[in-house]
C-alpha cells in the first residue's frame, strides 16, 4: 500500500517516511523545501517538489494513487503567524483543504494530520490537558490547526473520510532545524555546542511537554494501522520549564554557560502539557524520557557539526 507524506523532507515528516519504508510501505513525498531539506529525503521514496496549495497536487494523486495521506507540511512558526496571520491561514487552512479535496476525489482510506497540542488549547487551567478541554488558541497558528481539525470532522461526516489528528506536544530530536524560530532544544543545543550566547525568552519559567520524535513516529504508525478515529494528544504528561531544559543541556554537553534573559515573545503560552491517556488506551507509550532523548539529540548534533567541518 502506498502512503503520501506532505512535508516528508522536514523534521518529523522525514522520520515518518523512514519508518514507513522500513515497514514495507511504498512512499511518495510532497515538499516545497521551504524548510524541508533534500538531505532528509529517503532515496527509496518518490519526491515531488510541490507546495500543498498548488493545483498540481491533483496530478500527483492521480499518478500515485495513495491509500493513505500523512499531512505534516505546515507553516510552523507561531511568531510568524502572529505577524502574518493571512499567510499562516493560506498555508495551514487552505493548503489542508486542497489536500482534503483530493483525498475525497481519489478515495483515500485514512488521513493522518499533524495538529498541535502545544498551541490549540491556549492558556490551560487543567494540566496535563486532555482532549476534551475547551480549545482557546492564542495564536493564529493554533487557530489554523484547530480549524483544520474541524474541517476533518466535517469531511468525515459528509464524505466518510476517516482521519486521525495527532495533537503533538513540543517535538524534538535529530534533524530538527536549529535556526530561525525552531524548537528551543535544537536552538540551545546548536548554540551550546558552538560556544554561542544563549538567550532565554522571559523568565524561563514557561513550561512545555517535550516528546521525542521517535515516539511521535510510533503514534503516527499506530494511527495508520489501528481503527482509531478522531483527535489524540501526543505528549509525555511532564512539564519542564526552559531554565531546567537549559541546565540539562549544559550538563549533557559539558558546558558551563550562564543564563541570559531576553524579552517575552508575543503569542507565547505560559504553560503547556498534555494528557495522552486516550491514545495510551490504544497501546501507545512514550519510550524516551527527557534525559535519554536529549542525549540522543546532542549526539546527532555533534555528528552533524563534525560532518560539516569535515568538508
Amino acid at each position: 500500500m502506498k502512503a503520501l507524506i506532505t512535508g516528508g523532507a522536514g523534521f518529523i515528516g522525514s522520520h515518518i517516511v523512514d519508518k514507513l519504508i522500513e515497514k514495507g510501505y511504498s512512499v511518495a513525498i510532497i515538499d516545497n523545501l521551504f524548510s524541508g531539506k533534500k538531505k532528509n529525503i529517503n532515496p527509496r521514496a518518490k519526491f515531488y517538489k510541490v507546495d500543498i496549495r498548488d493545483k498540481r497536487l491533483e496530478k500527483i494523486f492521480e499518478r500515485e494513487k495513495p491509500g493513505f495521506v500523512f499531512h505534516e507540511a505546515a507553516q510552523i512558526d507561531i511568531r510568524k503567524s502572529v505577524e502574518d496571520p493571512v499567510f499562516d491561514a493560506d498555508v495551514n487552512i487552505l493548503g489542508t483543504l486542497n489536500l482534503l479535496r483530493n483525498c475525497v476525489k481519489y478515495e483515500i482510506k485514512k488521513f493522518i494530520f499533524a495538529s498541535s497540542g502545544g498551541a490549540i488549547y491556549g492558556e490551560e487551567n487543567v494540566i496535563p490537558t486532555p482532549e476534551d478541554y475547551s480549545a482557546r488558541p492564542i495564536s493564529p497558528y493554533g487557530i489554523a490547526k484547530l480549524t483544520a481539525e474541524q474541517y476533518l470532522y466535517y469531511y468525515k461526516q459528509i464524505f466518510g473520510l476517516p482521519y486521525v489528528a495527532l495533537r503533538y506536544a513540543n517535538v524534538y530530536g535529530p534533524r530538527q532545524d536549529p535556526y530561525g524560530e525552531a524548537g528551543v532544544i535544537a536552538i540551545f543545543t546548536k548554540k551550546l555546542l558552538n560556544g554561542d550566547e544563549v538567550i532565554i525568552n522571559g523568565d524561563g519559567r514557561q513550561t512545555r511537554d517535550y516528546v521525542y520524535v521517535d515516539d511521535v513516529v510510533e503514534a503516527n504508525v499506530l494511527a495508520l494501522e489501528s481503527r482509531a478515529i478522531g483527535s489524540f494528544n501526543i505528549g509525555t504528561g511532564i512539564e519542564t520549564n526552559v531554565n531546567e531544559l537549559f541546565h540539562k543541556l549544559n550538563k549533557i554537553i559539558g558546558t558551563n554557560v550562564l543564563e541570559k534573559y531576553g524579552p517575552v515573545k508575543q503569542g507565547e503560552q505560559r504553560r503547556s502539557c498534555l494528557d495522552s491517556s486516550k491514545i495510551k488506551k490504544l497501546g501507545w507509550q512514550p519510550s524516551y524520557n527527557l534525559n535519554k532523548g536529549l542525549k540522543e539529540t546532542v549526539e546527532w548534533f555533534k555528528l552533524s557539526i563534525r560532518s560539516v567541518h569535515a568538508y
